[in-house]
């Protein structure tokens, strides 16, 4: 089993930077690709940003293309996503995600297997 823990999240003014850590226990994750979803208030949850098991390709969502960055750090079972010149419509609920199945990007929530329990990010305008 896999539990994952976001923390890093909270309020910032737009135009301002945050920095999301999701870090992993149980099972090593190192051979499997992980992402980042953000669910609003009243949508569905939506793909952010994806990284394969080494760290050596990534793949984000062309809204935060440019803005958002994904890294993990493989020794110490942790992700990141460096989220940069933020907008009011980035306010969301961002999950971290494992999957058990692929070591490459994955687009859309059914791709993952573990889940952590959120971390609220909300950008003031």
């Amino acid at each position: 089993q896999v539990q994952l823990v976001e923390s890093g999240g909270g309020l910032v003014q737009a135009g301002g930077s945050l920095r999301l850590s999701c870090a992993a226990s149980g099972r090593t994750l190192s051979s499997n690709a992980m992402g980042w979803f953000r669910q609003g208030p009243g949508k569905e949850r939506e793909f952010v940003g994806a990284i394969s098991w080494s760290g050596g390709s990534t793949y984000y969502a062309d809204s935060v293309k440019g803005r958002f960055t994904i890294s993990r750090d493989n020794a110490k079972s942790t992700l990141f996503l460096q989220m940069n010149s933020l907008k009011p419509e980035d306010t969301a609920v961002y999950y971290c995600a494992a999957s058990a199945k692929y070591r490459y990007g994955v687009y859309v929530p059914s791709g993952y297997d573990y889940w952590g329990q959120g971390t609220q990010v909300t950008v003031s305008s």
